[in-house]
């Protein structure tokens, strides 16, 4: 007789992967590592599981963005009266590309416990070094524009 099987968090084995985000428009890298987050590369994939891997994005400086996304503004509120604020995303990714590479991420995963959950496998970092060497992380491609 088959059984359905679903995935149980107790059995969810992580592996580590490595992204270099050098000439990979943000939304694709989002979306891809997004789905390896999430766990949808794996077959034991559940959408009530946790069931995805750490990625560490690194080089988020030099990602781009393609068409007219540089000139787009985000938006958000301080709380205070009169409190609302924008900012381009060129400029964020000059200023702060590791908060611009997170938001685009944090976009394209679930909202509530299970998101909040899953974005905090992410690890971003600016340059080429980051401090999880010890993970032996394998590198994960993601598809670069045609240059």
């Amino acid at each position: 007789m088959n059984r359905t099987t679903t995935t149980k968090p107790a059995e969810v084995e992580r592996q580590w992967h490595v992204v270099d985000a050098t000439g990979v428009p943000v939304g694709r890298l989002a979306a891809q590592v997004a789905q390896v987050l999430r766990g949808k590369h794996k077959p034991t994939f559940a959408y009530h599981v946790d069931a995805g891997d750490f990625v560490i994005v690194v080089n988020a400086d030099k990602a781009l963005l393609t068409g007219g996304k540089g000139k787009e503004l985000l938006y958000w509120h301080t709380g205070w009266p009169g409190g609302i604020r924008n900012i381009s995303r060129e400029d964020l990714l000059e200023k702060n590309p590791v908060r611009l590479i997170e938001k685009s991420v944090w976009g394209m995963l679930p909202k509530g416990r299970l998101g909040r959950q899953i974005v905090k496998k992410l690890k971003v970092y600016a340059g080429t070094e980051h401090p999880h060497a010890a993970q032996n992380p394998t590198p994960l491609d993601v598809k670069k524009v045609r240059s």
